[in-house]
């Protein structure tokens, strides 16, 4: 699942990907992937219609969702494509066989350099926002960060820092919007830890007990906020001020496992998927001129789901 700059929401369910019109509420069917194929990962392209999917077999699909067609398929993986993202015009793959790849979509000669830094599936991809960093966490319970390469957006052959931390896969990444040095991670149902990292120079600056698996994590672009998406045992959204850390709402409604997040353009919302067959929409972060960058309290009106349809 992943929601794009033009406020369309895709989501891939079975061997379909759907195209949701959050501004509408049209939806559409983008593709229907042949018997044995699937979608294991989806990423909207910054500022425009593409969008790369990532399959079961390996691949990566380039779409114009625009008029529905397939650009081109590009190849680089032996196993499925769990995670992905975009810094400009590279796509950054990682997959079940441990790899990463830079793909330049602009060339024929897609496969720009390999990244080997982890030893069982990578799980968790995100560039920062100011492009000079990718983050990678993967089921090996390490969280690598590499540095771009000199004189491109791919990143370099070496990962400049790896964080052992975590005791268990690390699938949720989120680099802080107003501070592109700061790295937030989360670790799954052993460690159910929130970590921030100074990418700066690899020092651990914060890490908070959560309670419960760590699936997902987003900063707010409105306030300095945070938000995490757990598992066992409340299957609940936590909104956090942050650096505090304290709790600011609990958002419970799932029934199972949140298996991922996203953001609307705006900042305001957030869209969640669960293992319990619903998307629930969650008006988080809707901005508010009096209290802006200042934080809010749990007394206010925002643990509600303002959305809730099956996807079964």
């Amino acid at each position: 699942m992943d929601w794009s700059e033009s406020n369309v929401v895709a989501i891939a369910l079975g061997n379909c990907i759907y195209l949701w019109n959050a501004s509408n509420g049209k939806t559409d069917q983008l593709l229907e992937h042949d018997e044995g194929e699937h979608a294991c990962s989806l990423s909207w392209i910054q500022g425009g219609n593409i969008l790369a999917v990532g399959n079961n077999s390996g691949v990566v699909e380039l779409w114009d969702c625009a008029v529905k067609k397939r650009l081109r398929v590009m190849d680089g993986h032996e196993n499925r494509v769990g995670v992905l993202a975009w810094n400009s015009y590279i796509v950054s793959s990682g997959s079940r066989d441990g790899n990463i790849v830079n793909h330049d979509v602009r060339t024929r000669q897609h496969c720009v350099n390999r990244l080997s830094g982890h030893t069982q599936e990578v799980c968790g991809l995100r560039w920062a926002p100011d492009g000079r960093h990718l983050a990678s966490g993967g089921n090996d319970n390490l969280v690598n960060v590499w540095p771009q390469a000199s004189g491109g957006s791919h990143s370099g052959d070496q990962a400049l820092y790896t964080f052992s931390d975590h005791q268990a896969a690390v699938r949720a990444l989120a680099w802080c919007p107003w501070a592109p040095n700061v790295l937030a991670t989360g670790g799954g149902t052993a460690d159910r830890c929130i970590k921030f990292w100074n990418v700066n120079n690899g020092t651990l600056m914060d890490s908070i007990d959560s309670k419960s698996q760590v699936c997902a994590l987003l900063f707010s672009k409105i306030y300095k906020e945070l938000i995490s998406a757990h598992g066992y045992v409340n299957n609940q959204l936590t909104i956090w001020k942050y650096p505090s850390m304290v709790r600011q709402a609990e958002l419970t409604g799932h029934t199972a496992r949140v298996l991922q997040m996203a953001m609307s353009p705006d900042g305001s919302t957030v869209i969640s998927a669960s293992a319990d067959e619903t998307l629930r929409l969650w008006n988080c972060f809707a901005p508010d001129p009096n209290q802006a960058k200042k934080g809010k309290t749990a007394s206010t009106v925002r643990s509600q789901s303002v959305f809730r349809t099956s996807i079964r």
